[in-house]
């Protein structure tokens, strides 16, 4: 249990009489990388919804080690588009997550933070710039710099590469992956993109409508994800 953050075990949700996950049991170690990876409707939002404690299972827990309040989760959603008159430079809605809108009255140690997550998401040299007239894989860095700033323990990135170019998606996934290696930052990763859970991720769990399989990401077979993808 030393190394656990989050432990999964029987793990069932129902809508009416469905199952949508059905005993589902996995661990996720301090300084993974998880990809969740399967098609449409097998239950990956139903189960990031239930890690953020969202959605309360049918049966079965979600155990936190040491426990739920002494880890600390950021979350990146898919992309959102902003519009293009959106008032905020991109510093200042990084800033956001300090409780609230509140610059220029951040503490000394609060803009610290703030300038060193710029850095860490390559932020530095658009950092004035409106977010609204940055382009799509920079908005999503944004988010991911927001989702940086309270210096979570567990990052969820909830197909948050979607709608992205290949270029932004690299770009995205390099600075997670970055984190994760240099300072053991626990990324878990929902996707549709294969090549790029074979490239980043350390594990796998691929959700299917009656099983699932968790693993080291080596094990994770392409032609079965596509033949289930064909399959719907």
């Amino acid at each position: 249990m030393d190394d656990l953050i989050l432990k999964v075990e029987n793990l069932t949700v129902d809508f009416a009489e469905k199952h949508v996950l059905n005993d589902l049991s996995f661990d996720v170690q301090r300084g993974d990388f998880l990809s969740i990876v399967g098609q449409n409707g097998v239950g990956k939002t139903t189960l990031v919804r239930v890690i953020l404690g969202q959605l309360k299972p049918t049966s079965g827990k979600v155990q936190f080690v040491p426990n739920r309040s002494q880890v600390k989760i950021g979350y990146v959603p898919q992309f959102r588009n902003i519009d293009t008159e959106y008032p905020l430079s991109v510093k200042d809605f990084v800033a956001l997550a300090f409780s609230g809108f509140k610059l220029p009255w951040l503490s000394k140690k609060e803009h610290q933070r703030l300038n060193e997550v710029l850095k860490e998401t390559n932020l530095n040299a658009i950092s004035k710039e409106p977010l609204g007239r940055t382009s799509g894989g920079e908005k999503q860095r944004a988010y991911l710099a927001q989702a940086l700033v309270v210096q979570p323990d567990l990052l969820i990135l909830d197909e948050s590469t979607a709608s992205l170019d290949p270029e932004a998606k690299e770009s995205l996934l390099n600075v997670v992956s970055d984190l994760n290696s240099k300072h053991g930052l626990t990324v878990i990763f929902v996707t549709h993109d294969i090549p790029l859970a074979k490239k980043f991720a350390n594990k796998y769990l691929f959700l299917r409508p009656n099983n699932y399989e968790f693993g080291p990401i080596s094990n994770l077979n392409v032609e079965e994800f596509w033949k289930g993808q064909a399959d719907v």
